[in-house]
């Protein structure tokens, strides 16, 4: 379509080398031809051309002492995507590998899972090249401290709304919220992923990767099957693999594996839970140390990977749970996974699959549930967690998960249905696309030209 590619090649010259974020647009306005073609009203509006541009941009360095005296320099990032359903709602990723174009990739799929949620939510997304891995708790204290020293201009509670992401946990939120309470003299609901005892939710450390099971299970459902006794590849071992992990245990299902950068892990009977929080929570080791407590299990290191791909997909299984990064699994890894049997993909992290591996699971027919729509449970939280500090309550454990389950059951039917509306009932990349697209846009064409 012409349209569409004349708006990526403008994408591609005003925001030059941001390979992830040219993939991230393409996936999507591919997946928008059938509601563009039949919907002038869009293209009568620019609604393409404005919402793959950010409404703002912000980039700025943060100095920052280390513990041998020495000044070191990052550069941080917050992009405001897009208002029209709410104040700015995304992570902050503390990782060396961030550049403006994974936050700009990461904060436009977060205008369309946001969008899906159902919640008043726009999208954002931030970051630093800061790697906490080895830093002291004063290096980390210090560099967020300097990080929000810039940043809490940008953001507040009906303004803009951060969060955790990869390399930011509780331990960082904890010292941006107190530096931001210094800065502005105000106690308010301006981060989620707060600790429980100054404002955090329940369930909030948990839903990313609950949701993901949930989403799974709401696509297994609809074929009439279940959870349970399904053997399950589960990557990364942070946050989001951890509780996919605990919620396929809970749901009947056997995981089998988990990995971080040094390798994977496969144990046959099923990962032990509480050796991997204890390796990652607790001492926050390399997976390797998992097979000295469990010697039956293989460790798989990184080295010894496919030239093509990642083991851990290449272990005969019956679903996938990618938990851990962006184009993490590969088109071999795809074909892999579907020649071994596989009914089912659900992503817990951000565009973990590459557009070709999308597309091997699309022309297989297999369940997939991609990340903007599956890993949205972590978001959805965060927003339950912004309405708790604004009517000064706590809800129970059971209380925010079983909003979260329905928030995902709606996600799955918003989706599923819309691919239905538009002739590919199986395909729920089109489905999640044109329907957080349709509810953006039409917000956006009801406020003006803004």
């Amino acid at each position: 379509m012409t349209y569409i590619h004349d708006t990526i090649v403008k994408l591609q010259k005003t925001s030059p080398a941001q390979a992830e974020f040219y993939q991230a647009v393409e996936e999507v306005l591919d997946s928008l031809q059938p509601i563009l073609e039949t919907n002038e009203k869009y293209q009568k509006h620019a609604i393409i051309e404005r919402m793959v541009e950010p409404e703002r941009q912000i980039m700025f360095r943060v100095p920052w002492v280390d513990d041998q005296g020495n000044v070191q320099v990052n550069k941080g990032y917050r992009i405001e995507f897009n208002s029209a359903l709410g104040p700015y709602k995304g992570g902050l990723r503390f990782h060396p590998s961030v550049n403006a174009g994974i936050i700009k990739f990461l904060g436009f799929e977060q205008i369309f899972k946001n969008a899906l949620t159902g919640l008043p939510i726009g999208g954002g997304k931030g970051g630093a090249n800061f790697d906490p891995k080895g830093k002291s708790d004063g290096e980390i204290m210090r560099f967020c401290q300097s990080f929000i020293n810039e940043l809490y201009r940008h953001i507040g509670p009906t303004t803009d709304v951060p969060a955790g992401d990869i390399g930011v946990g509780a331990r960082e939120i904890g010292y941006m919220f107190g530096q931001y309470k210094r800065l502005t003299g105000n106690y308010d609901g301006v981060f989620t992923g707060k600790s429980l005892l100054w404002g955090g939710s329940l369930v909030r450390k948990e839903a990313t990767g609950y949701g993901c099971v949930y989403f799974a299970q709401y696509m297994l459902e609809a074929k009439g099957d279940t959870l349970a006794g399904k053997r399950c590849l589960v990557s990364g071992a942070g946050n989001v693999a951890i509780y996919t992990i605990e919620k396929l245990y809970q749901l009947g299902a056997v995981p089998v594996t988990c990995s971080d950068s040094s390798g994977t892990v496969y144990h046959e009977t099923g990962i032990n839970l509480d050796t991997l929080k204890e390796l990652k929570e607790v001492r926050k080791v390399r997976l390797n140390e998992y097979v000295a407590a469990h010697p039956e299990a293989k460790f798989i290191p990184a080295a010894d990977y496919p030239a093509d791909g990642n083991a851990v997909w290449r272990i005969p299984a019956q679903l996938a749970f990618p938990c851990a990064t962006q184009n993490e699994l590969s088109e071999a890894d795809a074909k892999a996974l579907v020649a071994n049997g596989v009914i089912g993909v659900s992503e817990g992290a951000n565009m973990p699959s590459t557009q070709d591996a999308v597309e091997v699971f699309l022309d297989a027919k297999i369940s997939y549930g991609p990340g903007k729509a599956a890993n949205a449970g972590g978001v959805a939280t965060s927003q339950l967690e912004m309405a708790q500090n604004a009517s000064m309550q706590r809800w129970s454990f059971e209380e925010v998960d079983e909003k979260l389950k329905v928030i995902m059951k709606n996600i799955f039917l918003n989706a599923s249905e819309t691919a239905a509306e538009f002739g590919e009932p199986h395909n729920l990349v089109l489905g999640a696309n044109i329907a957080g697209f349709r509810k953006v846009a039409d917000a956006m064409i009801e406020q003006g030209v803004v």
